[in-house]
Order: C-alpha cells, then structure tokens, then sequence
C-alpha cells in the first residue's frame, strides 16, 4: 500500500523490512539511479567479522557505489541505537554535501527508529536495579525471565523473543525501575532536530513466501565459507554473551565447529533462527512503520527489476535533495 503524500522535499530514501527480502539490490538499484549513497541500517552488518553470515552486499557491489557503515565495528566492540544514530547522521551530512542522496538499508528497526524519532529519555536505571535484572535472566533463564517480562509489559514481551537476553533485561529494568515500559517512554519521546526527512519502500514478502529464500541463501553463505567465518570468529575467544556471537548463525555453527552438531543440524537450526528473526522484523515493521516512516510504499514480494517502475511512480512527486 501507499500512505497519502503530496510530494516535497526528501532528505533521503529508506529501504527497510525483514532478512532475505532483497533489499540491497534495491538500495542499489536506486542508488545508480539517483546518484546515492548507501548506508547501512543493519546492526548485525557493523561488524567487519562477519561479512558472511550477515549477508553483506558483495565487494563488487559495494565498488559500483558508495557504501557507509559496513564493516566499522570489530568483533569485540558493543553497537547501540545511539551509536549508529551519530554515525548515520553524520554520514547522512557527507552525502548530502558531495551532492549524493543518502540511501538507508536494512533491518534493524529500532536503529531508524532512534534516527526519525530519537531514542526514549528513560531516566537513569539504578546500578541495583541492572544488577538485579542481569541476575535474574540468568538465574531464571530466557524463557522463565521471559514470562516474568511479560507480566510487567505485556506487549513488550510480545516484541521480544526468549533468547533475547539484551532487550528483555532493558525492558524488565525500565518498567521495574521507573513504573512506565520502555514503549511508553518512547511514545513520549521528541524527534531529534537531525532527523531527515525521508520516504520509505518497505520489502515485506510474505513469511511463506521468506523461507525457501532464507533456506537457499544460507546454503549459498556455506558455500561462501560461512564455517570458516565463524571458526575464525571463535579463534579470537570473545565473551560469549557480546552481540557479534549472539548474531543469527553464529551459535548454531559454532556448536557444528566444536562437534556438538552436523553441519546439516546445525544448518537447519540457523534456518529456523533465521525465519523466527524474519517474523519479528515483519512485526515490527507492520506495526512501527506508520508512525515511524509514515510516507511509505511497502511491497508485499521479494524485490526485483521489474518492481521499479512502480518504485520510481511512489518517487516521482517527491523532490530528492541533495
């Protein structure tokens, strides 16, 4: 569908929605034909170590036009909303001032989220109160820690999934400390004065339609040397608990490089993983993107060429400044 617009001004474009939608070949396709710059929304495409299993776009890709933002992070370093919010603005300025449009990609809603209508002022969390949280997750374990979350925030709870240790404990810690969830304080949050004004295509394939293409391409990431990636991600001894070993296929081949698992289980328990993120990036983005990106078109199939008279008629009354 489209959302009703009448033309203006557009700082930069958004190509966001679940894993596997073909959203970089998008991002290319437009950055050829505006003359843009792409830059990276994806938290898990931060990190230079995994190239691979992140589904990078390919070195050839990232030669045609510019990319920002892919790669920046080692393995041992903490990414955050916050972080790449400075970093996407600051990116978004040198775009605009080579005469390039900026062109955001990827799929990590809560990171647009910070950049269009900035991060929730929650008040300082009491070190006790984080303590608290921490050793609760870990006394009680992701599912137990999980229901607990969802008797104080239900719809939280409902966004997050069990293994994801991070956010539960941030949600958890915010409703216990402050008596408010953490979607009321965002509610309540102002948009930065550097937030761009943007237009958004949303690639939202049907989850039947996500998983024999999350399937295929992670079958083409083995052959890519997606083991090897992951060994040498183990080799530099990391904690285990960092975002970079939590990201979708690292646990499941790690466990096939110590011998715990076949490739083939390991491969299938990756898939799984890799469908439930897709679900919760297709959640997110139905129910976040009218407030978030309310000038949208949202493609309901996996993009390809023949999309792009249809992309480029949603663009056409915009005026796309540089």
């Amino acid at each position: 569908m489209t959302e009703a617009h009448t033309g203006g001004d557009i700082e930069a474009l958004v190509v966001a929605g679940p894993t596997a939608g073909g959203k970089s070949a998008l991002a290319l396709a437009l950055a050829r034909r505006f003359g843009g710059t792409i830059v990276n929304a994806d938290s898990q495409q931060l990190y230079a170590d995994l190239r691979v299993l992140t589904a990078r776009p390919s070195p050839q890709d990232e030669a045609a036009v510019p990319h920002r933002l892919y790669g920046v992070l080692a393995a041992a370093e903490i990414g955050s909303a916050e972080r790449w919010r400075q970093m996407a603005v600051a990116e978004i300025a040198a775009a605009r001032a080579g005469g390039r449009l900026p062109i955001l990609v990827g799929g990590t809603g809560l990171y647009l989220r910070a950049l269009l209508r900035g991060l929730a002022a929650v008040p300082d969390i009491p070190d006790a109160v984080r303590a608290e949280g921490r050793e609760r997750h870990r006394r009680l374990g992701g599912e137990a820690f999980h229901a607990e979350l969802a008797a104080l925030d239900p719809d939280g709870a409902a966004r997050l999934a069990p293994g994801d240790s991070q956010r539960l404990v941030r949600a958890w810690e915010v409703v216990t400390a402050t008596g408010r969830t953490l979607a009321d304080w965002q509610r309540a949050t102002a948009a930065p004065a550097d937030a761009p004004r943007v237009a958004a295509i949303l690639v939202m394939p049907p989850r039947l339609t996500l998983q024999p293409l999350i399937a295929r391409r992670f079958r083409a990431m083995l052959e890519e040397g997606a083991v090897d990636e992951v060994r040498r991600l183990l080799a530099l001894g990391l904690a285990p608990d960092l975002p970079v070993m939590k990201a979708v296929g690292v646990p499941e081949l790690a466990r096939h490089v110590a011998g715990e698992w076949t490739l083939e289980a390991a491969t299938a328990a990756a898939v799984r993983a890799t469908e439930q993120y897709a679900k919760r990036q297709l959640t997110w983005f139905r129910h976040q993107a009218p407030r978030d990106m309310p000038t949208h078109r949202t493609l309901r199939e996996q993009y390809s060429e023949r999309l792009l008279p249809e992309i480029f008629a949603f663009l056409r009354p915009f005026r796309l400044t540089a």
